[in-house]
């Protein structure tokens, strides 16, 4: 089969052959690929920032957000069939440990992560485990939403959070409208009533985030914190979801928010620097969000298939995948790449 693969850090992706994985254990699950989403963790593999964190061995092939069919399965998988429409959730887990058994998979003592310590979707075949598809319903497709295997998945899970403490009349900043932004804020409208602000650097990301839901965009051209100062009354917000996490985000986003209110960190890449007493002083909340769980990935879908949450896509041959990882450094995807084998 064909798959892409990190043969180095600081190096070019590599197109080359390889053969298809097999089943080997009685819950395996061989999906054929029809979409892979190019995220922007794929970049910071190739940089090196995640080398000593996931221990992989090179050469290994990447690619974390994963649809397609169920091309074969192990003897004793009951919950999916040979050609099955299903999305992948990035992570194999052992169903037994403490974090499994409460629903907190994420946490899983013994997982993997495909595309990130073991063999990812840049490529025509994927193994990965029962546990880890969900069936896409028959209005949907795998190209189209294969990249809220992670991107949709992170952002429904920081999304969702917020709503838990989100009530009417409060405001969200959403920070950042691209790949998961824009996901964040059809979630968000989808979950809760409160006041949707928007704001990113590229006034095309925020003309999107305007016609997905956001009641409010602003341009991040120096005057952000201001203007959401005017959009709140001068309080702030009650929740912020920064989606950026670099490039002075954290601080803008610590400016925009009201006492007692909800920083969510999803977005990374530089440190957040607030001194202890401010923290302490307008008693905020500092609140990381990994990728989403199982249950969270079956909810999403469920958005999906109402029309509620709907991924902006643009396709490309898993022959380009350089074409598209090129245009996501630059900028130039509105909403998210995805390789089609």
């Amino acid at each position: 089969m064909k798959a892409v693969q990190v043969v180095g850090y600081g190096e070019p992706l590599r197109l080359t052959e390889l053969a298809e994985p097999e089943i080997t254990g009685p819950y395996d699950v061989i999906v054929r690929i029809g979409g892979a989403g190019v995220c922007r963790t794929d970049i910071h593999i190739l940089e090196g920032q995640w080398k000593e964190k996931s221990g992989v061995a090179l050469p290994y092939t990447i690619g974390h957000e994963n649809a397609g069919w169920v091309h074969a399965i192990g003897s004793a998988v009951t919950n999916v069939v040979e050609g099955d429409k299903v999305i992948v959730h990035p992570l194999v887990t052992c169903g037994l440990c403490r974090a499994c058994r409460s629903g907190d998979d994420v946490h899983c003592s013994a997982s993997q992560f495909p595309g990130i310590d073991t063999a990812g979707g840049y490529a025509e075949y994927l193994k990965t485990s029962a546990r880890s598809v969900v069936k896409l319903d028959d209005s949907l497709e795998p190209a189209d939403v294969a990249a809220l295997a992670d991107a949709g998945l992170t952002a429904y899970h920081a999304a969702a959070k917020a709503a838990h403490r989100l009530r009417p009349g409060h405001r969200c900043v959403v920070i950042g409208a691209g790949g998961l932004g824009h996901i964040g804020i059809q979630v968000l409208k989808a979950l809760t009533a409160a006041e949707l602000i928007v704001v990113d650097r590229n006034p095309e990301a925020v003309k999107l985030a305007e016609s997905i839901g956001a009641d409010h965009g602003v341009v991040a051209d120096g005057g952000q914190v201001a203007a959401v100062a005017d959009l709140t009354g001068g309080e702030g917000a009650e929740a912020v979801i920064d989606f950026v996490g670099e490039g002075g985000a954290t601080r803008d986003g610590v400016a925009m928010l009201r006492p007692a209110g909800d920083y969510h960190v999803v977005g990374y890449g530089e440190n957040i620097d607030v001194p202890t007493i401010d923290v302490i002083s307008a008693e905020i909340n500092f609140i990381g969000n990994l990728v989403g769980s199982y249950p969270d990935l079956c909810e999403l879908m469920v958005l999906a298939a109402q029309d509620k949450v709907r991924l902006h896509t643009t396709r490309y041959p898993l022959e380009s995948f350089q074409d598209a990882l090129d245009d996501l450094d630059a900028g130039r995807i509105r909403g998210r790449a995805i390789l089609v084998p």
